[in-house]
């Protein structure tokens, strides 16, 4: 079999992430589910005592080799289509010095994935056009070409200033699995209706010229092709973070590659959609990121939706210093947020009964993506404690503290 090579290419010894629990998200029980910030290496290496062998379902969408920085926006009320007027932070970096490097940095990370996934799992890794043929190589050596599962292109549509070359719309995904004859998959659960035209020329010849005639109500096995609009044209989705993908893509990849109560882990997490869609399906999923921009874009969308979740550090690359500050207020049983800070605010959340050391956030309040103002005001349920701890995300990612007395 054909094998990739490339200066000093070996497997190097990684220490483990020392990883610290911040806080626990609507749940006062350790939850199953964790979104962890951090170098994604370093956490794996920490997570194979606990998971090698036990994760069902592992999607990656990784830099693509594209040697460009991207960035986030955070800014509103601006003219969408007008990009240079957007309020913009760093997203995440994805320059290399060279092919080696990449392919170094994919080759470290995917041997550790394929210990880490269980014996009938899969591995979706999204790439497009830059790296995936070397890619598919590494695979091959780390899985065997015999569990290459499929190779899927989703297509999709969108302005291009290519003028040189066909428009580049499609990226590419290579599914893996561990074992080519014990692995997941849910046919009916991904089925979708045949096309109009399809249904008529049954109706009109019983077999169309295809044998035998196919049960029309109960749909068709999708192609490898895919067509999903991208998030720019889905309003509803939009974070404002680069490069963010569907969820009807990851819905699609979770339905068919694992079951109600399976693990789902996604290492690349960005804007946070493969977890927020385990989520509703009702996978349990460890998510991680390098950027703090990716880990409170995520946090926020899980917790609007109420999944429940830990939010973890590796203290080498920890979450940003939470700084004191008198920016909430006790109103009776309310607590409201100071009129000087509400513009700030991306997201701010309560532990209504603080112990001074684990954060338990049991309400949260967050920025709308794209319209409305973040709520400056939460009431308080059930048991009040002595301590009331008051925490907050501003827009350009600054973390904020206070602790009001009862």
């Amino acid at each position: 079999m054909p094998l990739l090579t490339w200066k000093n290419k070996k497997l190097s010894e990684t220490a483990p992430a020392n990883l610290e629990t911040d806080a626990w998200i609507n749940t006062s029980s350790p939850p199953k589910n964790r979104l962890i910030r951090g170098n994604n290496l370093a956490i794996m290496t920490a997570l194979l005592p606990e998971y090698e062998g036990r994760i069902n379902l592992i999607y990656i969408d990784p830099p693509f080799f594209t040697n460009r920085k991207f960035t986030a926006r955070i800014g509103r009320n601006k003219n969408s289509r007008k990009p240079k007027e957007w309020e913009t932070v760093a997203g995440y970096q994805d320059n290399w010095n060279d092919l080696d490097t990449y392919l170094d940095f994919l080759y470290q990370r995917l041997h550790i994935m394929h210990r880490l996934l269980a014996p009938d799992g899969t591995l979706y890794l999204h790439l497009d056009w830059h790296a995936n043929a070397y890619a598919r190589v590494l695979l091959d050596e780390i899985f065997g070409a015999e569990n290459l599962n499929n190779e899927i292109i989703w297509t999709y549509h969108g302005p291009s200033p290519i003028k040189t070359a066909f428009n580049r719309k499609h990226d590419t995904i290579l599914a893996y699995v561990k074992d080519q004859k014990n692995y997941t998959f849910n046919v009916d659960d991904i089925r979708v209706p045949y096309n109009e035209n399809t249904v008529k020329t049954f109706k009109s010849s019983k077999k169309a010229g295809f044998g035998k005639t196919p049960n029309l109500k109960r749909g068709k096995v999708p192609e490898d092709w895919w067509y999903f609009p991208v998030v720019a044209r889905l309003h509803n989705e939009r974070t404002g973070y680069p490069t963010q993908k569907p969820e009807s893509l990851l819905e699609r990849i979770i339905k068919a590659s694992s079951n109600k109560g399976d693990l789902v882990a996604d290492f690349f997490c960005g804007s946070g959609t493969t977890a927020r869609v385990a989520d509703d399906l009702e996978r349990n999923f460890i998510t991680t990121d390098a950027t703090w921009q990716a880990t409170r874009v995520t946090l926020s969308r899980l917790a609007q939706k109420g999944a429940s979740f830990s939010l973890e550090q590796d203290t080498h690359s920890p979450l940003p210093k939470l700084e004191r500050v008198d920016f909430a207020e006790l109103v009776g049983t309310r607590v409201c947020i100071r009129t000087k800070y509400l513009s700030t605010l991306a997201y701010w959340e309560i532990d209504q009964d603080w112990d001074g050391k684990l954060f338990l956030s049991g309400t949260q309040a967050i920025l709308p993506a794209r319209r409305g103002e973040i709520p400056p005001e939460i009431a308080l349920e059930g048991k009040i404690g002595n301590q009331i701890s008051v925490r907050a995300v501003g827009i350009n990612g600054e973390r904020y503290q206070t602790i009001l007395k009862k």
